[in-house]
């Protein structure tokens, strides 16, 4: 298990990536709906990004064909969003460094040490054990504590016990 995790989850270089990205691959991404690959899938294809599902199982996510390996997305990727085991990860990374994709975003729980360093020595941005929809969030400002978009963050509660 990573020791420092913190470097990996940098905000400064969470929004760099959040911001600099318009395509995202969802390796792991489910067909079904109560899955969190699939819920945060959704968000991100409403807030304006192309997601592309990468799930052998599947043929089509979300109204977007699903490849079987990112190896096999026919258009450039920026981010390579993780919701696979851990063990799984020293492969992936190898073909996000492979595919030229600019971050590689592991999920909560999705900590290798094997795969992030496979993906920073190919010159990969990682980030690792953050849900990529839970930073969108926060630093695109659409979080509420019952999840509306009220346009501000703040922690006073105006007429709620």
């Amino acid at each position: 298990m990573t020791t420092d995790l913190a470097r990996y989850q940098d905000p400064l270089t969470i929004q760099r990536v959040l911001h600099g990205a318009r395509t995202i691959a969802v390796v792991g991404l489910s067909g079904n709906e109560l899955r969190a690959s699939y819920f945060v899938a959704y968000y991100l294809k409403r807030h304006g990004y192309r997601v592309i599902p990468v799930n052998p199982r599947e043929t089509e996510i979300l109204g977007e064909t699903s490849y079987p390996t990112l190896r096999d997305v026919p258009e450039p990727i920026d981010i390579v969003n993780v919701f696979r085991a851990p063990d799984a990860l020293p492969e992936i990374a190898r073909d996000t460094v492979a595919i030229g994709a600019s971050a590689l975003w592991c999920q909560f729980g999705v900590i290798n040490d094997e795969g992030n360093r496979i993906a920073e020595d190919g010159g990969v941005t990682v980030v690792v054990d953050r849900c990529l929809k839970i930073e969108h969030a926060r630093y695109v400002g659409r979080m509420h504590w019952l999840g509306f978009n009220t346009q501000r963050i703040t922690s006073v509660r105006t007429g709620l016990q």
